[in-house]
C-alpha cells in the first residue's frame, strides 16, 4: 500500500513539476553536460595500473625453483656416486673422457678432445682478477670444473712458447711464430675461455702476465677529464682498478724488478677531487721497482693514470723474464666509449676510445713485446673492419666452434654429467644438436637436456 502512494506522488512530480522542481533539474542538467565534458576530456588517461601480486603465477614460480633446486641436488649427489664409477669415464670410441696430464704444459696433441679438471681454489689464485662468463657457466651447469682441450688452443700456447724458445720452431713445419696475435670468430666459440687457459698457463710457467678480462670497462664508468697536458682523457678509477688487478698475482715479479725510466710522472685530475695543490709531477727515485712504482698509483688518484701509461713503459724494456700482455674485449678499444664531450649547449662529441690515455697506451700492436687480444661479440660492438691501425695485418686469428669431433666428446661429456638422459643418447640425436646450433657451445649445452 505505502509503495503505491509513493509511486504515485512520483508521477504526479514528473508530470506537475513546480518551479523549484523545474531549476533544480535544470542545474543538474547543467552540471552533467560540465562532468561530461570533463569526463570526455580526461578519458585518454589511462587506467591506473592493479599492482597487487598475481598469487597464483607467484606459487607456480616458486614450485618451478623448489622442484629446479630439488633437481639439482638429487643431480650432485648421483654425479658423487658416478665418481666411484670409473667406467663411466670413457668417451667417443671407447677413448678415456679425462686427460691424465697434470698441467696445461703437459698438455700434447694426443689430448686434445678430452677434458681437463681443474680446482677451483686454484683458478682463483691463478686469475685472481676474474674468470670468464662462459667458464663459469661451463663449471655450473655440469657441476664440474673442468675443460675442453682443443687443438686451437694447443696452437695458441705453442706459438707463444716458440715466440720464447725458438729453437721449438725447427719442429713445426714451416710455422712462423707471432708476437701479437688477435683471436676472433663467431659468438661463443671459446675465445675468452682459451685466453685464460693461456694466461693460467703462462703465470704457471712464471712469466710477467698483464690479464684484462674486461676491457669493455676500460672505456666505461668512473669518472673522465681532459688532460690539457696530454691532449687525451684520464680514467682514473679505472687505472686504478688496473693496477690493483695487475697487483694480485704478480707482486713477486714486480719487487725484482728494477725502474728503468726515471723521468717524473705527471699528475693528473684526480676521481671527484680536482687537481692536486702544489704539485704537477711525481718524482721516481733510482731505486724504485715497479712494486714501488704501482704503488705510486694506488696511493695517489691523481697519479693512477700516469703511472698506468708508465708501466706500459717499463714493460716493454723487462728482458729477465718473459711479458705477456692478454685483453679480452679487445674490440671494444676501436669503438668509442661511453663518455661524451659537450661541444654546444645541445650538443656533444662522442669520445672515441683511442681518445682515452689507457686504452691509446696499450691498444696498438705495432711493437716488439707479447700481447694477445680476444674479441668479444657479446660487448655489442659491431663487426669491426679486417685491417684495424696499429694491429699488424697479420695478427687476426680465427678461432673456430666446436668440430664434430669436439662435439662428441663435449656431448659424451654432458652425459656423463647427467645433463642429458641416458636411454636418449645416441650418436644421431647429439649430431642433430650439434647441427642445430652450428657448433655454438653455449647453445649446445642449452638444447642437450631436451635430447629425448
Amino acid at each position: 500500500m505505502l509503495r503505491s502512494i509513493l509511486r504515485s506522488a512520483a508521477t504526479a512530480a514528473k508530470s506537475h513539476p513546480t518551479t523549484g522542481d523545474i531549476r533544480i533539474q535544470a542545474a543538474i542538467s547543467a552540471s552533467s553536460k560540465v562532468s561530461s565534458s570533463r569526463t570526455f576530456a580526461t578519458s585518454t588517461h589511462p587506467k591506473k595500473p592493479n599492482f597487487r601480486p598475481d598469487i597464483k603465477h607467484e606459487n607456480a614460480a616458486a614450485g618451478a625453483k623448489a622442484a629446479e633446486t630439488l633437481n639439482k641436488d638429487l643431480r650432485a649427489r648421483f654425479l658423487k656416486e658416478d665418481e666411484k664409477d670409473k667406467s663411466l669415464d670413457i668417451g667417443p670410441d671407447g677413448r678415456s673422457l679425462f686427460t691424465s696430464a697434470a698441467s696445461i704444459s703437459e698438455l700434447t696433441k694426443k689430448d686434445t678432445c678430452t677434458y681437463m679438471k681443474f680446482r677451483r681454489e686454484e683458478l682463483d689464485r691463478v686469475l685472481p682478477e676474474g674468470l670468464p662468463v662462459g667458464m663459469l657457466k661451463e663449471f655450473g651447469d655440469s657441476m664440474r670444473d673442468a675443460l675442453l682441450i682443443r687443438q686451437s688452443f694447443l696452437d695458441l700456447r705453442d706459438n707463444f712458447r716458440m715466440v720464447v724458445d725458438p729453437t721449438l720452431q725447427s719442429n713445426t713445419k714451416g710455422l712462423k711464430a707471432r708476437k701479437q696475435v688477435v683471436l676472433d670468430g663467431p659468438v661463443s666459440s671459446g675465445k675468452s675461455i682459451a685466453l685464460a687457459m693461456l694466461v693460467n698457463w703462462a703465470r704457471d710457467e712464471g712469466w710477467l702476465v698483464l690479464y684484462v678480462p674486461k676491457g669493455r670497462e676500460w672505456t666505461h664508468g668512473g669518472f673522465f677529464y681532459k688532460n690539457p697536458k696530454t691532449g687525451l682523457w684520464d680514467t682514473p678509477v679505472q687505472a686504478a682498478n688496473v693496477l690493483q688487478d695487475f697487483l694480485k698475482y704478480n707482486k713477486d715479479h714486480l719487487q725484482k724488478i728494477p725502474c728503468k725510466i726515471f723521468e717524473p710522472i705527471p699528475l693528473g685530475e684526480g676521481a671527484g677531487v680536482g687537481w692536486m695543490k702544489g704539485a704537477d709531477v711525481v718524482q721516481i727515485p733510482e731505486d724504485y721497482t715497479l712494486l714501488d712504482l704501482v704503488q705510486i698509483g694506488l696511493n695517489s688518484t691523481h697519479a693512477a693514470v700516469g703511472v698506468l701509461v708508465r708501466l706500459r713503459e717499463e714493460l716493454s724494456l723487462v728482458k729477465d723474464v718473459p711479458v705477456l700482455i692478454a685483453v679480452d674485449q679487445y674490440n671494444s678499444w676501436f669503438t668509442f666509449s661511453e663518455y661524451e664531450e659537450p661541444v654546444t649547449v645541445r650538443s656533444c662529441r662522442p669520445i672515441h676510445a683511442r681518445e682515452l690515455a689507457t686504452v691509446n697506451a696499450f691498444r696498438s700492436m705495432i711493437h716488439d713485446n707479447m700481447m694477445v687480444g680476444a674479441f668479444s661479440h657479446s660487448t655489442a660492438v659491431g663487426k669491426l673492419r679486417k685491417d684495424l691501425p696499429d694491429v699488424p695485418a697479420d695478427a687476426r686469428v680465427n678461432f673456430p666452434r666446436y668440430s664434430v669431433d669436439e662435439a662428441a666428446s663435449v656431448c659424451h661429456y654432458y652425459l656423463r654429467q647427467r645433463l642429458i638422459q641416458r636411454e636418449a643418447f645416441t650418436e644421431q640425436s647429439w649430431k642433430k644438436i650439434y647441427y642445430l646450433s652450428n657448433g655454438n657451445g653455449s647453445e649446445m649445452r642449452w638444447l642437450v637436456p631436451f635430447m629425448r
